[in-house]
């Protein structure tokens, strides 16, 4: 047995004693526990955040890869599911979700962890498409959110994520999707849903920080993003995240996410009247470029710096600057992050290459991990909280076909079936780690 043979089996029992103790091998070192405090930030520098037990199809995963002598692959598997990230909770009955609450947060706790737990259950969910499901009614929505509420325990902090693109994806945003559907959710609905989980759960445990879905910045305007989130009532909560499930550039959505908590601070009644001159990704006019712009190409990296006017968001800053100078407002409204996927930003089909709907959001392929979560990651959004791996990286986003009508494959890994939204992805999840970007 060579040397290198016998340090790649090495490797790969550790990547496998790692992946079978699960939360207590794979936390990691402890930073110290931040002071209770309401003038300062809830998650501060260092927070140390829980990785959960690994998705069954990546211990396999990594056990097949050793079987092939291929070690640093199995490595790259094992670091990625050895990375905190987030725990989601999609179904059951009150009794059920609120044990399985419970149980996720006396493990964080048991090794001085902060979990991410994500409320993914409102009434047709997802346009009725590949992660379709949720409660039957308000009623039971509403009971189910009681239970996940039940389990938290009121001394510990935890970070809550309630329903990814349940304000982005309302029900009028979904055209035909219900027809049929037994549940046929209202906006007004999935609105009260949301509002009624967040508020149950700081009932429950005044620590937790809820943050409200809110799409991501290649999707809504800033006032759209900012009008639905003050009717789910935002100010009474931590703020808001960005790009779950999603591949967005982290720069862009830490601007996005800034101009959207001081498009809320600038309109106070979103609610009721949608702010109309707050400055967004689809106009980039402002002061500093005598209001001359247009839209930020979503496939750039944005900056104040960046030479290519499609990429520049100096107007949209100064803009923002002069507004809230003038108003005496400040904003409070904090934001996370989901860095999952987006290591190598958003994906287009390539050129010369057409689908009818190219599904950019479904396991596109050449993605790579994204930052690793951390608790205040950039001094210079001071309203970002966190980057979270809230998608499980590695999971599918569902059986793309790229809008061919009639088929079940995906022509974009080789015309295989892809596995079911939340199924275990092998290939995808290697790939995502092998191009990780930093790197790991």
């Amino acid at each position: 047995m060579t040397s290198t043979t016998r340090r790649g089996r090495a490797a790969l029992v550790a990547a496998t004693a790692a992946l079978a103790l699960g939360p207590l091998a794979l936390a990691g070192p402890a930073a110290a526990a931040p002071a209770p405090t309401t003038d300062a930030p809830a998650l501060t520098a260092g927070t140390r955040f829980f990785t959960p037990l690994p998705d069954r199809g990546a211990a396999q995963q990594v056990i097949d890869l050793g079987r092939q002598h291929r070690f640093a692959d199995a490595a790259l598997i094992a670091r990625e599911v050895a990375t905190p990230q987030a725990v989601w909770f999609t179904d059951g009955t009150p009794q059920q979700v609120q044990r399985e609450v419970r149980r996720t947060v006396l493990e964080a706790k048991a090794v001085k962890a902060v979990p991410t737990l994500v409320v993914y259950n409102a009434p047709g969910r997802d346009c009725a498409q590949y992660s379709a499901g949720g409660a039957a009614s308000q009623a039971d929505y509403e009971a189910w959110a009681d239970g996940f509420a039940r389990g938290l325990v009121a001394t510990t902090q935890v970070v809550v994520i309630i329903e990814p693109d349940g304000l982005s994806n309302l029900p009028s945003d979904c055209g035909v999707a219900y027809t049929g559907d037994p549940q046929n959710p209202t906006d007004a609905e999935r609105i009260a849903e949301i509002r009624y989980a967040g508020e149950a759960i700081e009932r429950a445990n005044p620590k937790a920080l809820v943050y409200l879905d809110s799409g991501h910045s290649g999707w809504h305007s800033v006032a759209d993003s900012t009008a639905r989130l003050d009717a789910a009532g935002v100010s009474e909560f931590a703020g808001f995240s960005l790009n779950v499930s999603n591949y967005q550039w982290t720069a862009n959505l830490s601007q996005y996410g800034t101009w959207v908590s001081e498009c809320l601070a600038l309109h106070p009644d979103a609610e009721t009247t949608t702010p109309t001159d707050c400055g967004d990704q689809y106009y980039s006019g402002g002061p500093t470029n005598g209001f001359v712009g247009g839209a930020l190409d979503p496939m750039a990296v944005w900056s104040d710096t960046a030479p290519d006017p499609t990429a520049n968001t100096a107007g949209i800053n100064s803009r923002y600057a002069q507004e809230l100078a003038t108003a005496g407002a400040t904003p409070t409204a904090r934001f996370v992050l989901d860095t999952s996927r987006n290591g190598q930003g958003p994906w287009a089909p390539a050129a010369g290459v057409t689908y009818p709907d190219p599904q950019t959001w479904c396991n596109p392929p050449g993605r790579g991990l994204g930052p690793q979560p951390q608790a205040r990651p950039d001094a210079a959004f001071p309203q970002l909280d966190a980057y979270l791996w809230i998608k499980t990286p590695g999971q599918s986003d569902g059986q793309c076909n790229r809008g061919i009508a009639g088929s079940a494959t995906d022509p974009e890994w080789g015309g295989i079936v892809d596995p079911a939204a939340g199924a275990w992805f092998p290939q995808q999840a290697l790939q995502l780690a092998q191009l990780a970007a930093p790197r790991g």
